[in-house]
């Protein structure tokens, strides 16, 4: 258990990255595998994953993101997207591949899948975009507690233009929206930010027992 606080403590949201690190094909791999597995509302995983490598793409989101040269030195570049609009479509392929996975029979998960078409129908689409979102900072979370595991620095960064992106990335056209962004890589020696203490509420402050 230890181990799990130490590299809590060891995180920081990196300002500067070293440019000549990469994140080795494994780690990456553990880290989409991470996102593949984030638990999500009903399972639906309303969101999608971009690996922006493109060293010029990646030019273009930094003048979206303010100049904020963790988007062009980490070693890579995550985008979580969300779905704009979730319909009776996107269930029913939830459920197929529930049942697939489980071998049994789509018809046995006609309630499951009613009782979602039902619920998310009642979503005007600015409350299905704020629900969709919302999974996506769950993946977040869980990608950050992953990257600190295996020592690589993890920026979580909300600070860019959305429709930036989503005009770059060409996300409309796709029923995606950039939720928020997530630079990956190593820390540069020259970050002085890793060098602070870790501020934080206390726990008497922040937890309550009822």
């Amino acid at each position: 258990m230890k181990t799990i606080i130490d590299n809590l403590n060891w995180r920081y949201a990196t300002k500067k990255f070293d440019s000549s690190k990469k994140v080795s094909q494994e780690n990456l791999d553990t880290l989409l595998e991470v996102l593949r597995l984030t638990p999500s509302s009903y399972g639906l995983q309303p969101y999608k994953f971009l690996v922006i490598e493109n060293k010029e793409i990646r030019e273009k989101l930094k003048e979206k993101s303010w100049g904020q040269t963790q988007v062009t030195d980490a070693s890579h570049l995550i985008v979580l997207c969300s779905y704009l609009d979730i319909n009776d479509l996107h269930i029913d392929a939830h459920v197929a591949n529930t049942a697939d996975a489980r071998g049994i029979e789509p018809g046995a998960l006609k309630g499951f899948g009613d009782f979602m078409k039902n619920t998310i129908s009642k979503l005007d689409a600015e409350k299905k975009q704020i629900w969709n979102s919302k999974q996506a900072y769950i993946a977040l979370g869980q990608l950050l507690h992953a990257c600190a595991d295996l020592k690589i620095d993890a920026t979580p960064m909300e600070g860019f233009d959305p429709a930036g992106y989503d005009e770059v990335l060409g996300l409309r056209d796709k029923n995606l929206h950039a939720a928020l962004v997530c630079p990956i890589g190593y820390r540069s020696e020259e970050d002085a930010n890793q060098h602070f203490k870790k501020v934080r509420k206390s726990k008497e402050d922040l937890i309550e027992f009822i």
